[in-house]
């Protein structure tokens, strides 16, 4: 990592604590805290915690990119950067590895206070991997809803959309509603958020079986090719509508 991308990840983590979404996502964490802390089925908590988990990883994370680069188009920022020296490629990667940073983080003090509270069992090594699988794959997707919203309402109203196509059948088959077959295990896969939720019951201790690997290789190539192939090629063009241009 050269000192140029450090420079720009400390500069973005700086920005999200300005545009006060690291408040946000803190506040949004004691919130998560306190709806599950009163359940004391703990059936009931091992489903919800890890669901979660899962939101605040997945939803969240995108959301918080798109939240930074709208407040960005507002000061011009982007269109700014694209004179200087620095490549499009650091630009994108300094606010993905900054948003991993930071949500990774925020989602783990939720998990730590159950630790504490609850005494909740986690791999650490499993969580942590699976967490940052999750946010930087979802990061990627931030960029994604922003290059097809024209504000950050219709950001949010694409990321509901996505929820329900994506998210939804997940949440479904996790509380056992529907989906309940053995093959919707691996027809799902093809989700993000499904596959986020086999990486991060991992992490809670379950057994890691074809589903998991599958998974990791889902989260860790589909991320890159997201990146690689439409990301990177698109951020010129919407930097440049943004200077309004």
């Amino acid at each position: 990592m050269n000192s140029r991308l450090v420079l720009l990840i400390k500069g973005e983590l700086m920005r999200m604590n300005k545009y006060n979404v690291t408040t946000v996502s803190v506040v949004v964490a004691i919130l998560w805290f306190l709806l599950l802390y009163f359940i004391d089925d703990v059936d009931v908590l091992a489903s919800l915690l890890p669901f979660v988990i899962v939101i605040d990883a997945t939803m969240m994370a995108a959301i918080y990119v798109g939240a930074v680069m709208f407040f960005e188009k507002s000061e011009s920022t982007i269109s700014t950067l694209l004179v200087t020296p620095i490549s499009n490629r650091e630009l994108i990667l300094s606010k993905v590895i900054a948003n991993t940073i930071h949500s990774v983080l925020s989602t783990m003090l939720i998990i730590i206070a159950f630790v504490l509270a609850k005494d909740v069992g986690v791999s650490w090594v499993m969580i942590t991997l699976a967490l940052i699988l999750a946010v930087s794959f979802h990061s990627v997707l931030g960029f994604i809803f922003s290059y097809h919203s024209k504000d950050f309402t219709s950001m949010l109203m694409n990321v509901m959309l996505y929820a329900l196509i994506f998210a939804l059948p997940s949440a479904l088959r996790l509380f056992n509603v529907m989906f309940k077959g053995e093959i919707w295990k691996y027809v799902l896969l093809i989700n993000p958020t499904q596959a986020s939720i086999e990486m991060i019951m991992v992490g809670f201790k379950e057994t890691a079986s074809y589903p998991f690997f599958i998974s990791l290789s889902f989260l860790v190539f589909g991320g890159y090719a997201l990146y690689r192939f439409y990301v990177l090629p698109k951020f010129k063009g919407y930097a440049v509508r943004q200077s309004g241009v």
